[in-house]
């Protein structure tokens, strides 16, 4: 009686291990189980938008120009907006509207503008883009975590790559379709 007692014991608890594994392998999206219904994404935060902006503003104190920028998280949400004084009114949604450009296209906006301007792609034209150069996404580990726009005409894409090289420390990149 023992022994059928212990030999139960020991086939529940191999069932119940091998129910377990099966359970943590299909929450994890694993070989053995349906894909997983979750999954865990990286995006800009509101303290990496702030030092965003207070980097760019550096930049463009140390480079004598008056800038405005926005940065947006991967949802395209505005995490933080700043124009220095002397800015345009219009300088601010300016540069969100290169930044929304630049996540939706996953590439510069300067590359948008090529393919807009060489009639490659007129997409962007009719999608209420705004494909003027000045806009960077922000990229971590092939993964688009957000994008920041900065009105500053030319200098606006230069602005935002320094801003992303200070902040992120190599570890972000912006380019990488």
């Amino acid at each position: 009686m023992r022994l059928l007692l212990v030999s139960f014991l020991l086939i529940f608890a191999f069932l119940a291990g091998s129910a377990f594994a099966q359970s943590d392998a299909a929450r994890r999206g694993g070989p053995s189980g349906p894909p997983a219904m979750t999954r865990q994404i990286t995006i800009v935060s509101s303290a990496g938008a702030r030092a965003l902006a207070d980097a760019c503003t550096a930049w463009g104190e140390k480079n004598k120009l008056i800038l405005a920028m926005a940065i947006i998280d991967w949802g395209g949400n505005v995490l933080e907006s700043y124009a220095m004084e002397g800015a345009a009114a219009n300088a601010i949604e300016t540069a969100l509207l290169k930044a929304r450009s630049a996540l939706r296209w996953r590439r510069p906006t300067s590359e948008t503008n090529k393919l807009v301007k060489s009639g490659e792609n007129l997409a962007p034209t009719f999608m209420n883009d705004f494909p003027q150069p000045g806009a960077l996404p922000i990229m971590l580990d092939g993964q688009v975590i957000g994008a920041m726009g900065v009105s500053a005409g030319a200098d606006g894409e230069r602005c935002a790559a320094a801003a992303i090289e200070s902040v992120f420390k190599g570890q972000a990149t912006f380019t990488g379709r």
